[in-house]
Formats: structure tokens, sequence, C-alpha cells
């Protein structure tokens, strides 16, 4: 009795089948996986242009009181991503005495936004600094 050793034609096909599903699905998940991290990378810079932008602006002191002020970025910094930034001063805290010469709180928002395709995302940071009132910036009937 001569028994061949090997694979038959039908175990081939089955083992091929499942090789090829098997390489599918890992080539399915490698592509979403570059698609999250390209996604996470605009987003880190979007932080660390906000980062940089917002140290910018706590050094400031001529920043307009609630007023909102605009700008891009320029795209060196960004790696050719469209992107830009939005930020607004505000009293965020007055002095128990408001007069001129006391110390106040001011609330500085910033929002970067940047384009994904053809959504626009934003990232949102604040901070906090103190600075000395004005007599122009007490509201009339509050000085005593």
């Amino acid at each position: 009795m001569n028994r061949q050793r090997g694979f038959t034609l039908l175990e081939m096909i089955v083992a091929t089948t499942i090789m090829a599903i098997a390489v599918v699905g890992m080539m399915a998940g490698l592509a979403a996986s570059t698609r999250n991290a390209a996604r996470l990378q605009d987003y880190d810079r979007a932080v660390q242009l906000g980062r940089v932008r917002m140290n910018e602006l706590m050094l400031d002191r001529t920043l307009p009181l609630n007023a909102v002020m605009e700008g891009r970025f320029d795209p060196s910094q960004t790696g050719g991503l469209e992107a830009g930034w939005r930020v607004r001063r505000t009293i965020f805290e007055m002095p128990p005495m408001i007069q001129p010469g006391q110390t106040a709180l001011d609330r500085l928002e910033v929002e970067v936004w940047w384009m994904s395709g053809d959504k626009r995302r934003t990232y949102a940071l604040d901070a906090y600094r103190p600075h000395i009132l004005k007599q122009d910036e007490i509201p009339a009937g509050d000085s005593k």
C-alpha cells in the first residue's frame, strides 16, 4: 500500500481563503490606524499652536477687553494645514473694592481651528492672568 502524504486541492483552497480573509482584515485595520494617526497628528499640531499663541497673548498687555480678534497661522508652522485662531479677553473676577490700581483677573479664551478634509475642527483653551485696573476699565457707578 503506497500512501502519499500532502495536501489535497480542497485543503489548499480552504487554507488560501482563510489567509485571504485574514489579510483583508489586517489591511482594513491598518488603513483605519493610519487615518487615526493622521487625525491625531493634526490635533496635536493644533494643540501646540494653541499653546504657543496663548503664551504670546499672556504677555500681550495691549489686548483689547471684550473684543474678538482672529488670525491665521503661517502654513510653515502648520505643515501646510489650513488653520487659524480666535481670542477674546474678558474680566473674570473684579476685586471687592473696584478702583484704579486694584488687581482684577482676566480670562483669555483661545480657539484654534483647522481644516480636516472638508470639516472644520476646533480646540479651545482658557488661561487666567492678573492685571491692574485702569480708570477707563471701571464700570460707571462702581468706583468708590
